[in-house]
């Protein structure tokens, strides 16, 4: 059995202030990646600011990165930080962010590859420019994962980049939610429950690295009536079936928790990596432009429920630790959650074909999943228009 996470985690209120020490001896010269609006409205791109300021780090802000980063994005950035001499990146946002962090980071240190080729596999292992990792939502869990997600629109691919980069350093603090739509908490929420979920339903899980996204289940279900507040789309079946203006506050109590279960639900893919709901996501978002959550939490009762055919004992435990008593239960949670996505047929079809042949994540599902397991998973999750 094996457990690595090298990555310093801090959790906890004033987190970068509290650990301006440490951030400011990561390098010399800072790139800041980030989006274009929520870092600067939730206040955490002024906690790093300041602490750089009051550390006489020299910085610069990169905040193009949009929603699932691409190629020329990361590209960009990198030039930015070889003209500004910098050492070592801050990526401060939800998963987009930090992953496009991540790219750039190792870019810098790798002229020889440019932004076109990181989806290859690489010779022998690169290094990277140190990273710091300032998470705002509550999903991903890349502030403590060694992936990167980035899409190359030029070849229609979004996958992880086949290169080990986890950050130096992760301050992760719950008052970043406060100015989040609950939309986005929602959405980030759901990716945080399949992480947890794909990472007990894996060929990797071991008793070590279960420890983690059980205690993160738990958690979750604990916040789970939080999250489904106000939200009621059972006779719905459009992609935005849920107002995504609806900003019923989530009790401030829960951004502790909500984004600790984010971080551990991080730590438990770093372990054994996402499974086949999250395979299935990509092709949803690349296409028909679902964001990441809800694509990936679309799949996720149908991939349980073909597991409980091989591990029935490992789905009961999930069940128990979110408080609900079956599978059917489950689906209808998350249908209450993110609606229900309707695609045409041939985008189900094309979708599922590809999906076969994927087997960097159907050799991860704990069992001998069947063609017409991947078929009936596609069959139940999506409407056909």
């Amino acid at each position: 059995m094996r457990f690595f996470v090298p990555t310093n985690i801090y959790i906890e209120n004033d987190c970068v202030k509290n650990h301006a020490d440490l951030l400011c001896a990561i390098g010399q010269r800072a790139l800041i990646v980030t989006g274009q609006h929520s870092a600067a409205a939730n206040g955490s791109l002024n906690d790093v600011t300041n602490v750089l300021n009051t550390g006489d780090i020299p910085y610069l802000i990169f905040s193009e990165v949009e929603e699932n980063p691409s190629t020329d994005t990361v590209e960009k950035a990198t030039e930015i930080a070889h003209k500004f001499n910098a050492d070592f990146i801050i990526g401060i946002g939800g998963g987009s962010a930090i992953d496009a962090a991540k790219a750039v980071a190792l870019l810098l240190v790798n002229p020889d590859i440019n932004a076109d080729e990181i989806h290859n596999a690489p010779s022998h292992p690169r290094n990277h420019a140190p990273v710091v990792a300032v998470p705002t939502t509550c999903g991903t869990g890349s502030e403590v994962t060694p992936v990167s997600i980035i899409t190359n629109h030029k070849i229609n691919l979004k996958k992880s980049i086949p290169h080990v980069i986890f950050p130096d350093l992760a301050l992760v603090d719950g008052k970043y939610l406060v100015s989040a739509q609950k939309r986005l908490i929602v959405n980030t929420a759901v990716d945080a429950l399949a992480h947890m979920v794909e990472s007990i339903l894996n060929v990797k899980s071991n008793l070590l690295n279960r420890m983690c996204p059980e205690y993160g289940l738990k958690l979750w279900g604990e916040s789970k009536y939080a999250l489904l507040l106000d939200y009621d789309c059972e006779n719905s079946n459009k992609n935005d079936a849920i107002d995504t203006t609806n900003t019923t506050p989530i009790d401030a109590c829960l951004y502790e928790k909500l984004m600790l279960t984010s971080t551990i639900a991080g730590m438990s893919i770093a372990q054994t990596s996402t499974a086949v709901p999250h395979g299935m996501s990509y092709d949803l978002t690349l296409h028909a432009g679902i964001p990441h959550g809800p694509a990936v939490g679309y799949f996720l009762a149908a991939y349980v429920e073909v597991c409980a055919k091989f591990v029935p004992q490992d789905v009961e435990k999930i069940l128990s630790l979110l408080g609900l008593k079956d599978i059917e239960e489950f689906g209808e949670m998350l249908r209450k959650l993110i609606g229900t996505c309707t695609v045409t047929r041939e985008m189900r079809n094309q979708f599922a074909a590809a999906m076969k042949e994927n087997h960097s994540k159907l050799d991860l599902v704990p069992g001998k999943i069947t063609p017409e397991d991947i078929d009936y998973i596609y069959e139940k999750s999506l409407v056909v228009e």
